[in-house]
């Protein structure tokens, strides 16, 4: 296994959209892993493929208190939003340091391939719906601070711009 370089915004790469998985693999299982293992070593409750440079639509999520339940979504693709939402406060690996408020719906049902290739479909509400729809987000290219006003997307980039250069 290997952690991943995390692409950082605003990198234009985060803005690709990923294409579907076309066969679950080995070479995906090892994606898989090693997307895993890249999430919990940053550490974050998601992680989208696009993030890491692989525009394939496979995203890893693990929201449990244990840091133990890891949930694989392979073409996941959102089948039902509820009509009711909510804010909550949301930051991002790709978009280090950085939070603020997104409204989302508050519950999502959506449907995918597992690890092995296995379909299923997951309700999702609180803190699960939330992550995956900002994971789901990142494989169509859209990071979340392009929820956010635009004054506060320049400042934003401008912060993470001038970040990079003080390290370089």
């Amino acid at each position: 296994m290997a952690v991943l370089n995390i692409l950082r915004y605003p990198d234009p790469r985060l803005h690709r959209v990923a294409e579907p998985v076309r066969e679950v693999d080995q070479h995906i299982r090892q994606l898989v892993r090693d997307m895993a293992e890249t999430m919990y070593a940053a550490p974050g409750i998601g992680l989208a493929a696009t993030q890491v440079d692989v525009h394939l639509r496979v995203i890893v999520l693990d929201v449990s208190e244990g840091r133990d339940q890891l949930r694989v979504f392979i073409n996941p693709e959102i089948v039902e939003r509820s009509v009711d939402s909510k804010v909550y406060e949301e930051g991002c690996l790709s978009v280090p340091g950085i939070y603020d408020e997104v409204e989302r719906p508050d519950r999502v049902t959506v449907r995918a391939l597992d690890e092995h290739g296995k379909p299923f479909t997951v309700e999702a509400d609180g803190l699960l719906a939330v992550c995956v729809q900002h994971e789901i987000d990142h494989l169509n290219g859209r990071v979340f601070v392009q929820y956010l006003s635009r004054l506060k997307q320049s400042r934003i980039k401008s912060r993470l711009l001038k970040a990079d250069r003080a390290v370089a």
